[in-house]
């Protein structure tokens, strides 16, 4: 696949599925298949694996394999198939090495956690991996302290098909959109459906959903909202699923994967808890008011039987 194609689907969405256990509290890879196959009917233009939805830092290595082999199987080619990379320099060139003899398409690199990383040797980090990778990869960007000259040295990069950027300054946005070749990566708004109106407004393409676990369908109406530049409906269609994006935000974001797996045992797809440092489970108040907004978006019927 070319990396215009890749491109090309980036300036969609990008679906993050999440990670579903069994009982056993392992990854349960029968009903990751479900979601998988679920969000790639939709019409979602790129499908995510191991991303923060994914619960990528609470996967084990071999568990991140695991789930990311599953993904590609149950795509089957429908959709572009990405597969996050991380942790250290060669941990992530050989994951994206591995995940491109598996059938992936791309690879979206984590941005790095280490407590000591210099703002340009964040940038160098991406580099460093895009340069040996045999697939396009998406740079996860997190930080807004990287120089702009590093940032649109890495958007330029031959091997960069996007820049996620997961940040709110939306100045620096601006600021490496002018300063941006506009034939190189695609710049797309890392903040979900919240987010993409303002990242549009300045010119960025795409935007990254968890939702699209829960309800894909509103996920792709933002979306093409958005490319026909009707932002009044697209502003419309992002109040709806507000109270559910809140939710997500309690506990500093420690509930955001929490509330979209229980929101999908709301709709008859239980994918099991999330793992510790997030939060388990809610709590009771959380949950009524989550179901409530999930009874009122009408979904149920229609979600479960997609699920059979």
């Amino acid at each position: 696949m070319t990396i215009a194609r890749i491109r090309a689907a980036l300036g969609g969405i990008s679906g993050v599925h999440v990670t579903p256990y069994g009982a056993d509290g392992a990854p349960d890879t029968a009903q990751l298949a479900r979601v998988v196959k679920r969000i790639a009917a939709s019409g979602v233009h790129n499908i995510v694996s191991c991303g923060n939805t994914g619960e990528y830092y609470a996967l084990t290595p071999a568990e991140i394999e695991r789930v990311q082999h599953a993904a590609i199987e149950a795509n089957g080619g429908h959709a572009l198939l990405t597969v996050a990379v991380g942790r250290s320099r060669a941990e992530a060139i050989a994951a994206a090495k591995a995940m491109a003899r598996a059938g992936a398409n791309a690879t979206m690199i984590h941005h790095p956690v280490d407590p000591f990383a210099a703002p340009q040797a964040q940038a160098a980090y991406f580099e460093a991996i895009a340069e040996v990778s045999p697939i396009p990869v998406v740079a996860y960007l997190r930080s807004d302290a990287i120089p702009i000259a590093s940032l649109t040295r890495l958007a330029a990069h031959r091997n960069v098909a996007a820049i996620k950027f997961a940040t709110t300054n939306l100045m620096l946005l601006a600021e490496c959109l002018r300063a941006s070749d506009p034939t190189g990566a695609v710049w797309v708004c890392g903040m979900a459906e919240g987010w993409a109106a303002p990242f549009y407004a300045l010119g960025a393409r795409g935007f990254t959903s968890g939702l699209v676990n829960v309800w894909p369908e509103r996920s792709l109406a933002i979306h093409e909202a958005l490319e026909a530049g009707h932002f009044k409906v697209a502003r419309r269609l992002v109040d709806e699923i507000a109270g559910f994006e809140q939710l997500r935000t309690r506990f500093a974001n420690g509930a955001n994967v929490t509330v979209v797996k229980e929101a999908m045992g709301l709709i008859g797809l239980p994918v099991g808890p999330v793992r510790h440092p997030g939060i388990d489970a809610l709590d009771p108040a959380d949950r009524e008011r989550l179901a409530q907004i999930v009874k009122g978006w009408g979904i149920t019927t229609a979600a479960r039987a997609v699920a059979e």
